[in-house]
């Protein structure tokens, strides 16, 4: 099963990425955050092994809080979680490609 799941307030937020790549996980990353409030934290599931190399990195681009890897429940074998926090002082990136900046 894959893809955002609802969440009471203040629970952190799910994306099951499954197996896809950090590329289509980082544009439903993009997609999720967009309609979040600031200070929500987003728990991604991810089986990519570049995930904790890409995650920290689109925080850093986007201002984004890499909150590291984090336990969350019975995961799929080869998968890991990992948080981010949602801010409100961020960048937003392009649609199609959340690795570079949206043009203003």
């Amino acid at each position: 099963m894959s893809g955002a799941h609802p969440a009471v307030p203040g629970d952190p937020v799910v994306l099951d990425g499954g197996d896809r790549r950090c590329v289509l996980l980082l544009i439903e990353l993009r997609r999720l955050v967009a309609d979040l409030e600031p200070g929500r934290v987003v728990h991604l599931i991810a089986s990519d092994p570049a995930a904790p190399i890409d995650l920290p990195a689109w925080c850093h681009l986007t201002g984004h809080t890499y909150l590291g890897p984090v336990q969350a429940g019975p995961l799929p074998p080869a998968s890991a979680a990992y948080a981010v926090r949602v801010e409100a002082e961020s960048r937003p990136t392009r649609a199609q490609a959340p690795w570079q900046v949206a043009d203003s």
